[in-house]
C-alpha cells in the first residue's frame, strides 16, 4: 500500500497537541486530561498533566472489564528450563492483585520506590504491574549486573523494597543472584526495610528472617485480593530506568503514567504494524527499556499476547530457537536486536534451520539497539522472505526516534539508515555551533524540543544533571549525543556516539564505568577503555592499561585479573576481555585522553595526528603494541 507516513507527519506537524490528544483517546482515564501540553511545568514542558489514570488499568482491568480475561496476554517460553505457559489476562490480574497486596504489606505507598531484580520469568511482569498498580515506581534491574551495579541503584533511588529471584540461568549454568542482593543491599548506604525472593528450584537462596520474604509464599497469602487501581496524575512517574552515565555514576531516566500510555500504545500499530490479538514479540529483556515498553506495557495495552523468552538465539538448544517460536506461537512482528542475527547467521549462514519450522504467519522483522549492518540485513531478507526493518531509539526516548512504520505502510528501505523521524520528532543535524547543516553533512543529531510524549521529563532527583547532560550544549534541543546525516530523501544515517557510551550486543556501556573498575586493579597506574568494531556484538570494550612501576608479575597473570575484576564489578554483559599492558597513554597537553584516535588506529581507519597531542611518538606505539597482541 501506499504509505500514509508523510501525511500523518505533516499532521503532527500542524497541530502537535491535536495530534497527540487524538492518540489519548487510545487509553482509558479516570479522568480525561483538558490541557494537552503545558509548557510552564517541568524543564521543557509536561503532557497532559491533568489527567488521572493507571498504567495497571489499562494493561488488564479494562481487557477484563471488557470480556477478555479468558484471552492470552502472556506466552512464556523458557527453554534453559523447559517451562512454557500462557497467561490469561485474567490469570495475570489475579495474581498482580496478590502481589500488590503483598508489596502494600510491606508498607509500600504511592512515590515509594521499588527495586526490580529478576530474570525473564513471568513473576517480573507480575511485580513491575503490581507497583504500577499502587503507584509505586518501579526500577528494573538487569539480572546480569554486579553488585556494585545494583547498589548504585539501590542508593540512588532510595529504594524501600527489593524484588529479586534466587538466580538466573544461563546455557552453561546459574548465576545466583541472592548472594549479589545480599552484597549490594551491604554496599549500599541505603538499606531496603525488605525483600521478596522468588524462589527457582535450580538455584535456592538463604534467607534472612525479618528481611527476606517467600513470594509464592505470599502470593498464597494474599490469593483473591481486591486491590484497587491508584489514581494517578498522567506525570506520576511510572518507572526509573537506569542508563550509563559517562562518568560512570548511572542515569535515572524517568518515565510518567499518561505520555508513556498514549506513545507506546499508537506505536504498536502504527510503527509495528500489529492489530489487537496478533502475537507480538520483542527479544529482550525486561531490564532494558525494550523490555519495559515492548515485552510489558505495549503489548499489554494493546491486547497484543507478548512473548516472553528466557533463553537465547543459539545454544538453547540450537540456531533454530527464534523459528521455533515464531512457528510455535504464530508471531507476526519480532523485535530484536541485530547481534541475535548475527549469531544465529555465524551458526547457520545457510538458513537450514528456517526450512524446519512453518513462519507462514510471520511477516515483520524489526532492529534496533546498535546499528543494523546491511549485511545482516541482506541475509535476514534473504532467508525470511520478509520486510526488515531497522529503527533508531534511546533508553531516553522510551520509543521510536526514526523508523520506518509498517502500520502507516512502509517506506523504501535505504542500507545502513533507519529511515524518517517519527511524529513528535523534529530531527535535526547542527554543527558544534548548533548551526543547521545541509543535506549530506554530518554533524551533531539533535531533538528540537518539546520532546513527545513518553519521552523522559528528566533525570530521577537530578534536574540540572538532565539539563547539563542533555540540553544545555544545543540550547532549544534535546542532545542525542550521536553523530550522523540527513540524506537528500530525509532519510538518517546514525553513524557514531559523541560521547563514550559504547554499544555491546544492544547494550549501553560507559567506558568510564569500566575504566573505574579496571583502575581498582591494585597493579594499574592508568588506563583507557575504547569500544572497537566486533562482527557479532557490535562493539566490544578494549582495555590499555599502564601497570604501576616495580611490578614484576608476568603480563598474561595482571591482564587475567584485570579481566576478572572488570567481570565482578561490571558483570558478564560488559563483555569485556581484552586489557593490553602499554608503556603509555596518548594524551593532549591539556591531559584529555585521546580514545577516538585510539579506536581508529585498532579498527584500521583513517586517521590524523591530533594537532594538541602531548607526544606524537605514542600513537605509534600503541599501534606497535595492538599489532603485536593480534599477532599472539
Amino acid at each position: 500500500m501506499t504509505s500514509k507516513y508523510h501525511s500523518v507527519y505533516a499532521n503532527w506537524q500542524s497541530d502537535p497537541e491535536g495530534f497527540w490528544q487524538e492518540a489519548s483517546k487510545s487509553i482509558d482515564w479516570f479522568e480525561e486530561p483538558k490541557t494537552i501540553f503545558d509548557e510552564s511545568k517541568g524543564v521543557y514542558g509536561r503532557w497532559f498533566p491533568d489527567g488521572v489514570t493507571n498504567t495497571c488499568y489499562n494493561c488488564l482491568d479494562r481487557h477484563v472489564n471488557n470480556g477478555k480475561g479468558n484471552d492470552v496476554a502472556l506466552i512464556y517460553d523458557s527453554p534453559v528450563t523447559g517451562s512454557k505457559d500462557k497467561i490469561t489476562y485474567g490469570k495475570l490480574l489475579s495474581d498482580v492483585q496478590a502481589c500488590a497486596a503483598a508489596i502494600r504489606a510491606q508498607g509500600i505507598v504511592k512515590g515509594d520506590r521499588v527495586i526490580i531484580y529478576m530474570p525473564m520469568i513471568p513473576e517480573a511482569i507480575v511485580a513491575t504491574l503490581a507497583c504500577a498498580r499502587l503507584g509505586a515506581v518501579h526500577s528494573v534491574v538487569f539480572g546480569g549486573f554486579a553488585a556494585n551495579e545494583l547498589a548504585t541503584r539501590i542508593e540512588d533511588c532510595e529504594a524501600k523494597l527489593v524484588i529479586a529471584a534466587s538466580c538466573g540461568i544461563e546455557p552453561s549454568r546459574n548465576i545466583a543472584y541472592k548472594p549479589l542482593l545480599d552484597q549490594a543491599i551491604e554496599l549500599s548506604n541505603h538499606k531496603p526495610n525488605s525483600t521478596i525472593i522468588v524462589q527457582r528450584e535450580q538455584v535456592l537462596a538463604d534467607m534472612i528472617d525479618g528481611r527476606d520474604y517467600d513470594y509464592a509464599g505470599l502470593l498464597e497469602e494474599f490469593k483473591g485480593a481486591n486491590i484497587e487501581c491508584e489514581r494517578l496524575l498522567a506525570t506520576d512517574p511510572l518507572y526509573i530506568l537506569y542508563t550509563s552515565g559517562t562518568t560512570g555514576q548511572p542515569k535515572g531516566v524517568v518515565r510518567d503514567n499518561g505520555g508513556h500510555m498514549v506513545a507506546i500504545s499508537w506505536t504498536m500499530e502504527s510503527i509495528y504494524g500489529v492489530k489487537p490479538g496478533e502475537v507480538f514479540w520483542a527479544a529482550s529483556d525486561v531490564g532494558w527499556v525494550v523490555g519495559h515498553s515492548y515485552i510489558i506495557y505495549g503489548p499489554l495495552m494493546t491486547g497484543n499476547p507478548s512473548v516472553l523468552f528466557e533463553g537465547k538465539p543459539i545454544g538453547t538448544p540450537d540456531a533454530g530457537t527464534f523459528w521455533r517460536i515464531i512457528s510455535e506461537y504464530k508471531v507476526k512482528s519480532l523485535f530484536t536486536a541485530p547481534t541475535a542475527f548475527r549469531a544465529i547467521r555465524k551458526e547457520d549462514p545457510a538458513g537450514e534451520f528456517i526450512e524446519k519450522y512453518d513462519l507462514s504467519h510471520f511477516e515483520l522483522l524489526f532492529l534496533a539497539g546498535e546499528r543494523a549492518d546491511p549485511d545482516t540485513i541482506k541475509w535476514a531478507e534473504n532467508m525470511l522472505k520478509v520486510p526488515v526493518i531497522d529503527h533508531w531509539w534511546q533508553t531516553e526516548t522510551g520509543w521510536t526516534i526514526a523508523g520506518n512504520p509498517a502500520g502507516l505502510g512502509l517506506l523504501p528501505v535505504k542500507y545502513g539508515s533507519p529511515a524518517v523521524p517519527m511524529p513528535g520528532y523534529d530531527v535535526q543535524i547542527v554543527d558544534d555551533g548548533c548551526e543547521p547543516l545541509g543535506a549530506n553533512e554530518l554533524g551533531n543529531i539533535v531533538v528540537k524540543l518539546p520532546l513527545p510524549p513518553s519521552a523522559m521529563p528528566t533525570l530521577w532527583n537530578a534536574e540540572d544533571r538532565f539539563i547539563e547532560a542533555y540540553l544545555e550544549e544545543f540550547p532549544g534541543y534535546y542532545k542525542t549525543a550521536d553523530a550522523g546525516y540527513r540524506d537528500d530523501d530525509g532519510y538518517l544515517y546514525i553513524m557514531s556516539r559523541t560521547d563514550d557510551i559504547i554499544n555491546v550486543a544492544g547494550h549501553r556501556l560507559s567506558t568510564g564505568a569500566i575504566e573505574e573498575a579496571i583502575a581498582g586493579h591494585k597493579d594499574v597506574a592508568e588506563c583507557a577503555v575504547i569500544g572497537v568494531n566486533d562482527k557479532l556484538k557490535g562493539q566490544l570494550p578494549i582495555g590499555f592499561v599502564v601497570i604501576n612501576s616495580g611490578v614484576d608479575r608476568g603480563a598474561d597473570e595482571i591482564e587475567a585479573e584485570i579481566v576478572a575484576h572488570v567481570r565482578n564489578q561490571i558483570g558478564p554483559v560488559a563483555a569485556f576481555k581484552t586489557a593490553i599492558q602499554v608503556s603509555r597513554l596518548p594524551k593532549t597537553r591539556s591531559g584529555k585522553m585521546l580514545r577516538g584516535t585510539m579506536q581508529k588506529i585498532h579498527d584500521g581507519l583513517e586517521w590524523k595526528m591530533p594537532a594538541t597531542i602531548d607526544d606524537p611518538a605514542i600513537l605509534d606505539e600503541i599501534k606497535t603494541t595492538i599489532d603485536n597482541y593480534r599477532s599472539k
